[in-house]
């Protein structure tokens, strides 16, 4: 990472018929590069200059600003500036990266929300979108969920919702999904009908590696209550 440093350099000017050439002062470039001993903290929670923004500019749900992420980084630019970089850590667990400073994301610019600066003494902010994050998704009633599961006929056939709590992480509520599977061996009086997994989320996908299988259950409709308790607005 750079910044550009302006100094004056001096060049002629083409002179006209009959006049002495002139002097114009212009801005050149030279690059600054960031010292190398400059610290870095851990991720932490948005501060409250750059939450303040992102509520009122992007809109962003007040709930989610304290749950999203912060790196940051000294700016050199000023006493009180940084350079901020804004993620989910829900995701980033998702992927197996572990976050441990504004650095870290140089390897993983798919994790970074938004990035720019800020500046506590000025009481500015920068910061540019580099990517939509989509936590408005349609929250089901318990009786849609219910439908859903019995919609299920085919042996091993399966139906995912997501959960805002949970075991597992990722996805647009934050800890995966309840998977839910049409036991095969249903028919069978001595198996329940129903067996459930929880599971990561990539983007809006469950990650079929990760299934964890919790329980199994015969009705639907306690099954469904189960999940609706989990299935709600993202808060955490």
């Amino acid at each position: 990472m750079f910044w550009a440093k302006k100094q004056k350099v001096q060049l002629p000017l083409m002179a006209s018929a009959g006049t002495a050439p002139q002097q114009v002062i212009i801005p050149a470039v030279t690059t600054v590069h960031m010292p190398s001993n400059i610290k870095m903290k851990g991720p932490s929670e948005i501060p409250g200059l750059v939450q303040k923004h992102l509520i009122t500019e992007y809109k962003m749900d007040p709930d989610l600003v304290t749950i999203f992420k912060a790196v940051i980084r000294k700016n050199i630019e000023g006493e009180k500036r940084y350079d901020i970089r804004i993620f989910d850590e829900s995701e980033s667990k998702v992927k197996n990266v572990n976050v441990k400073n504004y650095s870290t994301l140089d390897e993983y610019p798919s994790l970074v929300i938004y990035e720019g600066i800020f500046d506590e003494q000025l009481k500015f902010v920068e910061l540019d979108e580099r990517k939509k994050v989509n936590c408005d998704v349609p929250l089901l009633s318990e009786s849609e969920i219910q439908s859903e599961i019995e919609s299920l006929v085919e042996p091993g056939s399966t139906v995912f919702f997501y959960q805002a709590r949970g075991p597992k992480y990722g996805g647009p509520l934050g800890s995966g999904a309840s998977l839910v599977e049409l036991n095969p061996e249903f028919q069978n009086k001595k198996k329940k009908k129903y067996i459930v997994y929880a599971v990561d989320v990539d983007g809006m996908e469950p990650v079929e590696s990760s299934k964890e299988k919790l329980f199994q259950f015969n009705k639907s409709k306690e099954l469904a209550q189960w999940i609706k308790d989990a299935h709600h607005k993202r808060k955490y």
